[in-house]
């Protein structure tokens, strides 16, 4: 093994491959519970680095093995492509690589492990802030998001968003990594362990506090935060009208799955994302379908356009609330788009991306800003597919005002792969965080509701269902932290890393100082 992490091609391999292992922790394996350790193989290559360009070069490939393993199922779209978008982004994760081994090289003592344990978690925040833009692909993979079924995680959600959950996980992978290279230091006798058992001894103790006080402190963070006051709540139908040919076949579908809603007290129909294929303006027979639906079912259809819109240029994705009467009026249209899948950065140099897979042969338009409805009753906010993976729009919905946040989605070009239940499983975390319900409906599955807490309300349709189903979705009042204070983990995080930045420079500067000084005196010792 000693030869194999000799080797810099071995250990880059390594690097490479160890980035893989955290994307077990998300759907569609979701192993949640891989998640506080699998950092520690990818770490322990960084810390281990011969120079911190090494280090940097072993967070880049991580990075690289990580992205490519959560977005293999982008490869049928993007083909080759898919590897040079990753490699970019990965960059991200170099000087992470570089921050492990300046923080956890040797056997840190007390202080520096403290220290590492809230630095190098910053970083890594850095990263999923920076590429949580929505031009370089968004905040689809942050790591908290890996806890979206765990209760206690859910409740920091509500503290600090999924900003917090991703902290502590990579704090906990940084006091293992401590423990894990201090343990195997004394198995192996590597140089300078066995001179040194008292700071062995200090650093497995700093390990085990950190982790100690992180469980002690996520438990009375969870049972502290203030929980959503549950107040009545509203009765919605999913209608998932599952694979078709054709828009008219898709149409047809919908509504033969709505009739079938008649009598059941609804307040509220929702058709997943792309489910008209026509602009309802200019096409009143469609609207009256649907407003004979509302009419029999007793309650206003949220449906999801993706069409040209009449009297204005280019294709738009819109949710349309449609009732007994036709249209209402209450429309959204999508603001943050799929990067390639619904619009080509910087086409004219990107362009090129469409003749080697199906990225999007014609931009679609913005909206321009979110937009409140009200059905049965219930004021609600709408987002549409990709906008769900970015906690500031939920967070913005609510602090308007919404009871309830509705989420239109469509999957269908991954069906049998992780996207479907990967994406389903971010209406836990914005229910989580907001204190709010959240309806994820779906064209082609995975369509679920969760309860202000994040927790599964009645069944889940999968990608093999073409069905409807009804849930009771309770509703709830009051404010949770993250909703009040917004991302202000990330605003921490960003202190500490100037804060850092800013000492290690004064080291510098102290180190430089010390050895110009050591240079003038060498005569006068000579």
């Amino acid at each position: 093994m000693r030869k194999v992490l000799a080797s810099r091609w071995a250990r880059r391999g390594l690097a490479l491959l160890s980035g893989t292992l955290p994307a077990l922790a998300f759907p569609a394996p979701s192993l949640w519970w891989l998640a506080y350790a699998a950092l520690v193989p990818w770490m322990l290559l960084a810390r281990s680095a011969r120079s911190g360009r090494e280090a940097a070069v072993t967070g880049w490939l991580g990075g690289t093995g990580f992205m490519l393993a959560l977005h293999h199922w982008l490869m049928p779209s993007l083909h080759v492509f898919i590897l040079l978008i990753a490699a970019l982004i990965a960059l991200l994760w170099a000087p992470w690589g570089w921050l492990v081994r300046r923080m956890l090289r040797g056997a840190p003592g007390p202080g520096r492990l403290a220290a590492a344990v809230v630095v190098v978690p910053s970083g890594w925040l850095l990263v999923e802030l920076i590429r949580s833009w929505q031009y370089l692909g968004g905040p689809w993979g942050l790591f908290g998001a890996t806890q979206w079924q765990v209760g206690p995680a859910l409740r920091l959600a509500s503290v600090g968003g999924v900003w917090l959950v991703s902290f502590l996980l990579v704090a906990v992978n940084t006091a293992l990594v401590v423990a894990v290279a201090v343990a195997v230091a004394g198995a192996t006798g590597a140089a300078g362990a066995a001179r040194a058992p008292r700071a062995r001894a200090v650093a497995c103790a700093g390990a085990a506090v950190v982790l100690g006080v992180t469980a002690v402190g996520t438990a009375a963070a969870a049972a502290w935060a203030p929980r959503p006051e549950r107040t009545g709540g509203t009765r919605v139908a999913l209608v998932q009208i599952g694979l078709t040919d054709s828009p008219k076949a898709r149409f047809d579908r919908g509504e033969r799955l709505t009739r079938q809603l008649a009598g059941r007290d609804l307040d509220l129909v929702v058709w997943g994302e792309s489910s008209v294929g026509y602009d309802l303006g200019s096409h009143p027979a469609l609207v009256k379908r649907l407003s004979s639906l509302a009419s029999r079912t007793g309650a206003s259809i949220l449906v999801n356009v993706d069409s040209r819109r009449a009297g204005r240029p280019g294709i738009y994705k819109s949710s349309v609330l449609v009732g007994p009467h036709g249209l209402t009026g209450q429309r959204y249209d999508k603001m943050r788009l799929v990067p390639f899948g619904e619009y080509i950065p910087a086409r004219s140099v990107l362009g090129w991306a469409t003749s080697v897979g199906r990225a999007a042969g014609e931009d679609r338009r913005r909206g321009t800003e979110p937009v409140m409805m009200k059905a049965g009753g219930t004021r609600f906010g709408p987002l549409i597919c990709f906008e769900t993976a970015f906690p500031d729009m939920s967070r913005h919905l609510v602090s308007e005002g919404a009871r309830l946040l509705v989420a239109q989605s469509a999957t269908s070009s991954f069906q049998e792969s992780w996207a479907p239940q990967q994406h389903a499983s971010l209406a836990a975390l914005r229910a989580a965080e907001s204190g709010r319900p959240m309806v994820h409906s779906t064209l082609t599955g995975v369509s679920a509701v969760h309860g202000p807490e994040g927790e599964r309300v009645g069944k889940r349709l999968d990608t093999d269902a073409s069905a409807a189903m009804v849930a009771d979705v309770p509703l709830a009042s009051g404010t949770t932290l993250y909703v009040r204070f917004g991302d202000w983990v990330v605003r921490t995080a960003l202190t500490v890393l100037v804060a850092f930045g800013a000492l290690e420079c004064a080291r510098t500067l102290r180190a430089r100082r010390a050895r110009e000084a050591v240079t003038l005196t060498a005569p006068a010792r000579r």
